[in-house]
């Protein structure tokens, strides 16, 4: 379904826009129309179970409702996902999460003790699917490194200082003593080129070089990448195989329109972001910078979810929190 005042396509059964917040209302399709797909493909069959599965139009990535087995659409059409996993639920309760919101509204998140005027309108947990991407990411740089350039600059002083020193002999109409003997001592530093603040020897720019590994969770569901974690990495050790007879009925299990090959593209885009805020925070006065990415087969993983919409005075407040980890992936104010 597609919301009825911004456009962006939304899962069948949502009660709001995860976009403009405006509320939904459902109509009953005709059959016909809630089986086509994108590819005309009418039904295919489990590769687990041999049941039928129906993808909905658009649905890219289709979870068995039988066994929990995934088919994901690529390039050269339906192809079984190898690898299926999923994070269990420990925060099921809505008590229990109301109150761990109404603490980050307070004073956690947004510190501007908003639940005391915000309304809890909707409050909804789903398990949804994320492609986790495998990303390598290697940086070249040439920068200069804020510790070794504020550790020389304070060696430079202290020499001055003692240089300074030997070289005015203390002659009061130089300024004598320490003062006089410190802007003696920096003067022949930047003389002598010995490193001084306006120096040509300090060793602190030079070629580094940042090599990390990344989990990269890219969601497959397109109405949700407003919602796309950034910097956020799942609890991976917590995961199992995908099971759907331990997931509550009451939990909507969705399936993705996003295709792995789309995920890891977004992926590389997602890592080269992240890293370069990760290289930027460290190093100073950064020169020069080249990242490479590689990026490997990845999982599809399902993860619980709460969306919660708040109402501040006319104005909407999302928070989407990891009914795993209890972590915040996002919060957004409309």
């Amino acid at each position: 379904m597609f919301c009825q005042k911004c456009g962006i396509q939304l899962p069948d059964d949502a009660a709001f826009c995860v976009k403009c917040g405006t509320k939904q209302v459902t109509t009953t399709a005709p059959a016909a129309s809630q089986q086509d797909t994108s590819t005309d493909v009418k039904e295919i069959k489990c590769p687990n179970c041999n049941a039928s599965i129906t993808p909905k139009f658009g649905e890219m990535v289709v979870t068995c409702e039988y066994c929990g087995s995934s088919v994901s659409l690529e390039n050269k059409g339906w192809k079984n996902i190898a690898k299926h996993t999923m994070l269990p639920i420990t925060i099921s309760d809505q008590d229990q999460i109301t109150a761990r919101l109404h603490q980050m509204l307070d004073k956690g998140l947004l510190h501007r003790h908003l639940q005391e005027s915000s309304k809890l309108d909707d409050l909804e947990l789903s398990m949804v699917p994320y492609w986790i991407i495998p990303v390598s990411a290697k940086t070249n740089l040439i920068a200069t490194d804020i510790a070794v350039q504020v550790g020389s600059i304070a060696a430079t002083v202290a020499m001055a200082g003692l240089m300074g020193g030997a070289m005015s002999g203390g002659d009061s109409r130089r300024g004598g003593g320490f003062g006089g003997g410190m802007m003696d001592g920096m003067l022949f530093g930047t003389m002598m080129g010995g490193g001084g603040m306006m120096g040509g020897g300090n060793n602190a720019t030079k070629a580094y070089t940042v090599d990390e590994n990344y989990n990269c969770p890219v969601v497959s569901v397109k109405s949700l990448t407003a919602y796309q974690p950034h910097g956020y990495e799942f609890t991976l050790d917590n995961r199992i195989d995908f099971d759907a007879k331990k997931i509550p009925k009451s939990v909507k299990i969705l399936n993705g329109d996003i295709n792995e090959d789309t995920a890891k593209n977004q992926a590389k885009t997602i890592i080269d972001q992240v890293q370069s805020q990760k290289v930027h925070s460290k190093y100073h006065m950064i020169r020069q910078m080249e990242t490479q990415e590689e990026v490997s087969s990845g999982e599809l993983l399902h993860v619980p979810i709460w969306f919660a919409q708040y109402d501040h005075k006319g104005k909407k407040i999302i928070l989407i929190i990891d009914a795993n980890s209890g972590n915040t992936i996002n919060s957004i104010g409309l």
